[in-house]
This record gives C-alpha cells, structure tokens and sequence, in this order.
C-alpha cells in the first residue's frame, strides 16, 4: 500500500506562512498521494498536483478539534504527516510526524502586552498545546539557529530540531548586497513589508520618521499595513503624518506579486521588528537585490548582514541609521575646554 503524505494546515491562510505553504503545494508531484488538511480561507495556487485529496476546515474550535480527530484516525504508520502550523497534533498519531514552527511567540518566554484580549488568548492556548503535546511530534523543522535554540529548550532532548530555512525561490540570496554601480531612480527610499501586530514597531518607526522631518530630512517610505484590521494604528499613522507632512503612504495588505514589484521599486528595506522566528522580508528584499537596514538582534544576523542596524527600541537609533544610510553626517558635539566652560557658567551668572 502506498504511502500518503499529509499537510495539516487548519490555520494557515494569510502572511509569510501562506507564502510558504503556497510554495509547497506548487511542487506536490504524482509520485506521492497527498491529503491535505486546508483552512477554508486558504486559495489553492494554480497547477497543483492531480493526485490530491482536500479535505476544508472551517475557522472555528470545534471544527479544528473535528480536524485534529480525523487525522489521528486518518493516517496510517508508513505516512508522513508536516504539521504546518506550529502546532504538533492534538492527538497521538502512528506516522511519521514533523511539526514545522514558525511563531516566536510560542517558543519565546515574552509578555504578549499590546495585542488584543483575544489574541492574548489564542496565543496562551497555543503555547500550553505545543508545550503540552510535544511527544506526539517526531522532530520539529525550524526556519534559523535563533528558534532552534528556543524549542531545543522547550523540548529538553525529548524531540529532535533541526533548522531547514526554506523560501519559494531561494536563486539569488545572499548575505551581503554589492553597492550598485549606476545609483537607480526608485519610487520610494524605504520599504517595510509588515502587518500591525505590536512586535512590527511602526511606531517606533514613523517616530523616528518625525525625528527626521524636524531636522528637515524627509525619506518616502511605503507601509504595507491592512487598514481594517489595524484600523487605530493607521488612524495614528494618519494624524502623525499630516502634522509633521512625513513623506510616507501605507498601500495597505496586497498580494505577493504585488510585494515583489514593491520591492523593485524601492531603495531599500527598513525592518524595526523586535521579533521574529524568521523576518521573510528580510530574505525576499535580498532576493530583490536591496540593501537592508535592521534591527540589530539575533534573528537579523541569522539570515543576513545589514548594511545599517539600530536599537529598535529607539527612534533615536533608527533615525541615525536612516541619515548614515543616506549619507548625512552627523554633527559633533560641541566640545569645550575646561577654561571655555567656566567663561561660558559666569557669562551667564553676570
């Protein structure tokens, strides 16, 4: 009997784990008999492999619950199962099981602060699951050394991790970009490809935008913020950016082609995340041949060395590695000697 692979993937229908599960389903070949476990919300790439069961999963607890049962039941024990969304399954199955995870927050001991009660909540379930059924996993896949050594710490040795980044075209990733020889003309000095959650910082970074226009440096910079979903802080972004006249437009959540074309049209990626298991950005702007301006944590260097990084915890930071990036020199401090310090107190006490 042949085997059968299964992709169980209830919760994935939108961002970078969309991009990745679309690009999985692209190479499904006929070699292999494929069941796949899909959100609803999920569209199917075209060309897909003509030897494969769906089976549609509603957005809801009970109807996830009814997914995880059915797989159990499902899958026999010379099938694979690739759990791809961050999840191990609920119940123990008798396949080859391997859970690919690729949200921080379940792996990272970090306050949830700023996200809604109900993202709270999801995120606080979720993590006591993958804590609770680690064992019903055979190894997990991880996308850099940063969250392999996180989960390897959660598992304590009981399941194997292994690190296995992968992206839809990986042909043309390097770490470093080479300064372009002719200088292009690009629609926008700086792109950010990021929804709103509280970890993306675009506060942080349209503050640093405003540190900048008071000092009569004015960088366009396009966001690519949903503005319903993250309707207060556009509205935010909104009253700052007319009060301070910032050179910077969100053209709100649009489809991969079109983030692609985003990124041949800008001059660089800048990326204040404070969090990520992975920052796909970060290698897609590689891809695009652009140089890159990031936070200067773990999981920026894991994929790659910016040009220019910052504290993102400052505007401060970020608005200086804007000026370096752009070639304008800081000025220096106004230092005085002991005797010109002390004429400077008694001028002003006479």
């Amino acid at each position: 009997m042949q085997r059968k692979v299964f992709i169980h993937a209830t919760n994935v229908h939108q961002g970078g784990g969309r991009s990745l599960l679309v690009a999985l389903l692209k190479v499904l070949h006929d070699k292999e008999e494929y069941v796949l476990s899909l959100d609803e919300r999920m569209a199917l790439p075209e060309g897909m492999a003509h030897n494969v069961q769906i089976k549609r999963v509603k957005p809801s607890v009970v109807q996830r619950l009814a997914a995880e049962k059915w797989l159990a039941q499902s899958v026999g024990p010379d099938d694979v199962v690739l759990c791809f969304g961050n999840l191990p399954p609920l119940f123990k199955s008798r396949g080859h099981v391997v859970v690919f995870v690729q949200n921080r927050y379940l792996v990272d001991d970090v306050k949830l602060n700023g996200f809604p009660l109900r993202a709270r909540l999801r995120l606080a379930m979720e993590r006591l699951w993958l804590s609770s059924k680690m064992l019903n996993a055979s190894e997990f896949i991880v996308q850099t050394p940063s969250m392999k050594r996180l989960l390897e710490i959660m598992a304590r040795g009981r399941v194997p991790v292994q690190a296995l980044p992968f992206v839809a075209e990986p042909d043309g990733y390097v770490r470093n970009v080479p300064p372009p020889k002719v200088k292009k003309e690009n629609d926008c000095d700086f792109v950010y490809i990021a929804s709103g959650e509280p970890h993306k910082n675009h506060r942080q970074l349209i503050e640093a935008w405003c540190l900048l226009a008071t000092e009569g440096v004015f960088p366009s910079l396009k966001l690519t913020l949903e503005k319903t979903h993250f309707a207060e802080l556009c509205s935010w972004m909104g009253e700052v950016i007319e009060q301070y006249r910032l050179n910077v437009e969100n053209v709100g959540s649009m489809p991969h082609d079109q983030v692609k074309q985003l990124y041949n049209c800008a001059g660089a990626l800048i990326y204040p995340s404070t969090f990520e298991s992975f920052g796909l950005p970060l290698i897609e702007a590689r891809l695009a041949g652009l140089p890159v301006l990031a936070s200067e944590l773990d999981y920026v260097r894991d994929v790659l060395d910016p040009e220019q990084t910052f504290d993102p915890e400052s505007s401060i930071s970020i608005a200086r590695a804007v000026k370096r990036f752009m070639g304008i020199a800081e000025q220096p401090l106004p230092l005085q000697d002991a005797p010109g310090f002390m004429k400077h107190i008694l001028e002003r006490v006479i």
